[in-house]
């Protein structure tokens, strides 16, 4: 089912992007994968209180999920802490094969050693793939079993469309999409709605900064790490998830935002860039927040309060109805 489009908010927010050059400095802007003139490959819109779909567009489209993938990972890290197998403080000794991993990286290096807690933090944050692998390595002895319990939890979730070969979500070496991570918007909606509602990822996802390496690492190599969300004080009410890009998958965000007590989560996969991904996100939270029944479900999660995000002015009714409407401005697209 889809609703029509709130009349009263237009995304003008192009001007304030920075330009398409800087992103092609680090990769192609339009991935081969997303057919031209479209805005995403799949998209839906939940309500995380009841499961309710508020919008669906080729939401059962499987593609990769790029970094989305650490989702996963995250909750599977969340179970091993509840059962107690490891814990928040728990050390993890940097092998060789962690420090390899390409991509986006705090730059681990060999037999350096951090706490559980702080590799969360580097992979929701700074989407280190480094981090992930360590974590998976840790986490279950090795990260071939891991993904097994990825795959085991995505079962237990009704995932039926999704198949993890990672805990990062790089592409395989083979390059074929058909061997690496695969899923749909609709899985994906209820991975995110099982870690809002059991787990305390907002605690990390809403970070829209910090450091990594302190007290560890020389001052040299401390390093800043910036949450590549850019909806994050931007957007009112969002406190997460987590994005993603690779050639294959194109521009990913998995989005999540809370008013008045009521909370939606989004899901858009293969936008072709991530300006184009950012603003059709922030469009679908307007959409999704109008379509809610007034005499819906409050969210309440079953690990306590979310964090307090950003506080950001909502959008004000233009007066004439239809007429354009700037409610952000974007920083430059990173990721």
């Amino acid at each position: 089912m889809i609703f029509p489009r709130p009349t009263f908010l237009v995304f003008l927010i192009c001007a304030a992007l920075a330009p398409a050059t800087l992103l092609a400095k680090s990769h192609p802007t339009r991935p081969a994968s997303v057919p031209d003139g479209t805005a995403y490959k799949g998209a839906v819109i939940m309500d995380a209180a009841t499961g309710q779909i508020l919008f669906e567009d080729h939401d059962g489209e499987a593609s990769p999920p790029a970094s989305m993938t650490k989702l996963m990972t995250f909750l599977v890290i969340h179970d091993k802490l509840q059962s107690g197998a490891i814990s928040l403080q728990t050390p993890v000794t940097v092998s060789a094969a962690d420090s390899k991993i390409g991509g986006t990286q705090v730059w681990l290096k060999e037999k350096e050693v951090f706490p559980v807690e702080e590799l969360l933090y580097a992979m929701m944050i700074q989407s280190a793939n480094d981090a992930a692998h360590a974590l998976a390595r840790t986490a279950a002895g090795s990260v071939d079993a891991f993904v097994e319990l990825m795959n085991a939890k995505a079962r237990e979730l009704g995932m039926t469309h999704t198949t993890f070969r990672s805990p990062h979500g790089l592409p395989p070496a083979s390059r074929h999409l058909a061997d690496g991570d695969l899923t749909t918007p609709l899985d994906f909606a209820l991975l995110c709605r099982h870690l809002v509602l059991k787990t305390d990822v907002l605690k990390y996802t809403s970070v829209k900064t910090r450091k990594f390496g302190e007290g560890v690492r020389p001052f040299d190599r401390v390093i800043v790490m910036n949450n590549h969300d850019h909806l994050l004080g931007k957007v009112d009410g969002v406190d997460g998830l987590k994005t993603g890009f690779t050639n294959g998958a194109a521009f990913c965000l998995s989005a999540t935002a809370q008013r008045n007590g009521r909370r939606i989560i989004v899901v858009v996969m293969g936008s072709p860039d991530s300006k184009t991904r950012d603003i059709k996100v922030a469009e679908l939270i307007e959409r999704g927040f109008s379509a809610l029944p007034l005499t819906g479900h409050a969210f309440t999660p079953e690990t306590g309060p979310a964090p307090e995000p950003s506080p950001v002015t909502a959008a004000p009714v233009p007066a004439v109805p239809g007429s354009p409407d700037i409610k952000f401005a974007l920083p430059p697209p990173k990721k």
